[in-house]
């Protein structure tokens, strides 16, 4: 098997339209991604978002978050948040349930991981 390497314009040039995400209760959050890899148990690859709100409950996966560019507040399900932007990096561990609110137009590296769960 061989690596893998591309930079983010080859990323963005090649993002496919993934609509109005799914769930959302505020705003009309238009989505759109670029998988860079994608296996049974981990995908990476560019995601991006307009502004816009939804709930997420109990996550199935583990992803890893690196900001590239914008804004967005998360929210945990005991209500305490933080705001991520660009630099920011983080993780939302299979099992999490809070909401994502973004608030500029976001840009995201993500790694997903499907762990079946976590621990």
């Amino acid at each position: 098997m061989q690596s893998i390497k591309s930079d983010l314009e080859t990323l963005e040039s090649t993002r496919i339209d993934g609509g109005i995400r799914v769930g959302a209760d505020t705003g009309k959050p238009h989505t759109w991604y670029s998988e860079l890899f994608d296996r049974d148990d981990i995908e990476v690859g560019l995601w991006g978002c307009t502004p816009g709100g939804w709930q997420i409950d109990d996550r199935p996966d583990t992803e890893v978050v690196h900001v590239l560019r914008g804004r967005a507040r998360i929210t945990d399900h005991d209500g305490g948040s933080y705001e991520v932007g660009a630099g920011d990096i983080f993780v939302m561990p299979a099992g999490w349930s809070g909401r994502w609110d973004i608030l500029e137009d976001l840009e995201k590296l993500y790694v997903i991981i499907n762990d079946g769960g976590g621990k």
